[in-house]
């Protein structure tokens, strides 16, 4: 088996009120990458599809629903699947990579990323993606290269789905998993097992599984993250970990999160959430779920690396929406390398139009000081001014429907 690079991962939040402001719930996620993979935004309608359709993923095929609902996805533009995204619903998912005591299968399953898509199309809460997940898990496990390089990285993956009413957490080893259900307070996942006790959905033979391995005597209380991987849960969250720090950002601002405020959780250099180096920051996404459901929920995406100098540009579902043509990458259809045997022989251009003008831009703030600190700041006003629009909208809906169809287009 290939060496497996040292972890590398992401972070995912939610804070649910009362830690969120205004009765609403706020998700963020950085994903953190090769540096030099292109991360997309991409718009998919919703279908209906014909009984028995197959649908093709990264690696494999699997059975198409019938109906499928619309969703805004960032990913990375070689692979099926996304890192992030939501639904017309208002479910959101991010997906990590977690590594512990079951050896991680190498061979071509679904992708983490592949699953996160997949929950996103075909659930409208955050518990019905929940049980798509898992079930798809259990029918074609989860495995295959998370790189586009000859170089395999594998891993299992966690998921942090909310939705406007509430969040789970959910962590797998292999096709073993286990749930949390958040209700209240916040929440984060990185690139560890962090279910201990309070489980409140599990695969039937998890604990079975790993009294057969002897991971587990029978007779403690069970822990999951102690028991599936080597963490030491006591210290989980005063070690120098990427989840305590995420879990410190959290609570320092608990009581009065807001979308801003995860914007600032995922700029922070400091804790390495906003990563630098040969896997960096390539895409972040925060979204901001009402309550009420007669207001629209509002997802902000980069589509970019580096959120401390990239513009958080919002979204929002309507009829009407065209293909995000800035935000999407060249494809090549039957000729990309990804899909040729052998894979990875080669890696096509496959940056779009807004990833080539960041790259002028961050060029400049590198080289050109003066002008750098200004272009900067032109960014960070406009933020700041689109901001101010979707919080008139979050608190009175949208007077003109025809207002956000190319909202997202229009502030790339």
């Amino acid at each position: 088996m290939a060496a497996r690079p040292p972890p590398r991962s992401c972070d995912t939040f939610v804070a649910l009120p009362p830690a969120a402001a205004g009765g609403r719930v706020v998700f963020g996620k950085n994903s953190d990458r090769p540096s030099d993979e292109v991360q997309e935004v991409l718009y998919v309608p919703a279908a209906a599809h014909p009984a028995g359709a197959q649908l093709e993923c990264t690696y494999i095929t699997v059975e198409q629903a019938e109906q499928t609902y619309a969703v805004v996805l960032s990913r990375p533009s070689w692979l099926w699947g996304a890192e992030m995204g939501a639904n017309e619903h208002g479910v959101c998912i991010g997906n990590e990579a977690v590594w512990g005591r079951e050896e991680v299968c190498d061979a071509e399953a679904l992708l983490g990323m592949d699953l996160v898509r997949l929950g996103l199309e075909r659930a409208d809460t955050a518990e019905k993606a929940l049980t798509v997940i898992v079930d798809l898990l259990e029918k074609y496990g989860q495995g295959g290269n998370c790189m586009e390089s000859h170089m395999a990285f594998t891993y299992h993956n966690s998921f942090l789905i909310a939705d406007r009413k509430e969040a789970w957490v959910l962590e797998t080893s292999g096709k073993h998993w286990a749930a949390e259900k958040v209700e209240g307070g916040v929440r984060n996942i990185s690139n560890q097992l962090s279910i201990t006790t309070k489980i409140d959905r599990e695969h039937p033979e998890m604990r079975e599984y790993a009294k057969s391995k002897g991971w587990w005597d029978g007779e403690k209380e069970f822990d999951f993250a102690a028991t599936y991987s080597y963490v030491n849960t006591a210290r989980m969250t005063t070690s120098r970990s990427r989840y305590c720090e995420g879990y410190k950002l959290l609570n320092k601002h608990k009581g009065a999160i807001t979308a801003e405020t995860m914007m600032e959780i995922l700029r922070d250099k400091e804790s390495g959430i906003n990563m630098e180096g040969g896997f960096m920051t390539t895409g972040s996404m925060v979204s901001v779920l009402p309550q009420d459901p007669n207001l629209p929920c509002i997802h902000f995406f980069t589509g970019t690396p580096d959120p401390a100098r990239s513009v958080f540009k919002p979204f929002i579902f309507v009829p009407g929406i065209t293909e995000l043509l800035k935000t999407s990458s060249p494809t090549f259809g039957p000729d990309d390398p990804v899909k040729k045997q052998p894979r990875f022989q080669s890696k096509p251009d496959r940056r779009h139009e807004l990833y080539k003008k960041h790259e002028s831009a961050a060029v400049v703030m590198e080289t050109m000081k003066g002008k750098g600190k200004k272009m900067l700041e032109e960014i960070q006003t406009l933020e700041k001014r689109k901001m101010s629009e979707m919080e008139s909208i979050l608190q009175n809906g949208c007077t003109d429907i025809n207002q956000p169809v190319n909202l997202f287009s229009q502030n790339y």
